[in-house]
């Protein structure tokens, strides 16, 4: 509050007025809260009736736009012909990320926005797969994205190629989570990592040291969990998500100098 004990108060402008949502969007919605409701299965028809048009008031072309709605989320798929209609889909998890990952396109977060949240996950999710570990072909493939940067890159196409194998090998420790929703943020995070022109920049300058600490950190994870050293995983990761920060933001704070050059 400002202004003083007899003086007019500063009251804070009013909330803009909520935006009015369009009838397919509505549709969809009561579409799909059906399906929820009744726990219909991925494959199995939705009832011809929820979609007479007296049922849900709507028009035939209202319809069909609501239709397309639930098409373009994954949850439904509509076949056409005898047996044809509308049947539940399951919605593939790269659909969705994929989604998510355009809701930042022109505005996306910042690095240390995302480094706050790998800070918190992948130390977790390290941890839980030291504590109940992981089966043998998960830790073949964490190997597997590590034996990619082994070597020296020979030109600079390869150093970037192995700058996203290293986001390759946290996207495969997230597949060892039991916690869906611990894996679905990381590979989000992971996915605008790769996507944002500042990281794509930054990743493809060369910096023959990076390689190698990518390397200490993760063979020395990988140690960790195949020791069932909980408390060592988690702090490996926590270090190593600390350390690529730090790195990122210098890197990024560089770019964005007045004057700077392309290899400056």
């Amino acid at each position: 509050m400002t202004g003083n004990a007899t003086g007019p108060v500063d009251l804070p402008p009013p909330p803009a007025p909520a935006r009015r949502r369009k009838r397919p969007d509505m549709i969809a919605d009561a579409i799909r809260d059906k399906i929820m409701q009744s726990d219909l299965q991925p494959g199995e028809r939705v009832p011809t009736e929820w979609l007479a048009d007296e049922a849900l008031r709507a028009s035939r072309g209202t319809l069909r736009e609501a239709m397309k709605i639930l098409e373009f989320q994954g949850l439904i798929a509509t076949r056409t012909g005898p047996g044809g209609g509308a049947f539940v889909s399951a919605v593939e998890e790269n659909h969705a990320l994929g989604m998510l990952n355009n809701l930042f396109v022109f505005d996306p977060p910042s690095i240390a926005d995302i480094y706050a949240v790998r800070k918190m996950i992948e130390p977790a999710i390290a941890a839980e797969a030291a504590r109940t570990g992981i089966a043998e072909t998960a830790f073949e493939a964490l190997q597997a994205t590590v034996r990619l940067y082994e070597r020296e890159p020979a030109s600079a196409e390869e150093e970037y190629g192995q700058r996203l194998a290293e986001l390759d090998f946290h996207a495969e420790l997230a597949r060892t989570s039991s916690n869906r929703l611990f894996g679905l943020i990381a590979f989000l995070m992971l996915g605008l990592l790769r996507d944002m022109t500042v990281c794509r920049q930054i990743y493809q300058q060369p910096n023959p040291g990076l390689r190698e600490t990518g390397l200490h950190y993760q063979v020395r994870l990988l140690r960790a969990i195949r020791a069932r050293d909980v408390d060592a995983a988690r702090a490996i990761m926590h270090e190593h998500m600390v350390e690529a920060e730090q790195y990122m933001l210098e890197r990024a704070a560089m770019r964005a100098r007045p004057g700077r050059g392309e290899d400056g």
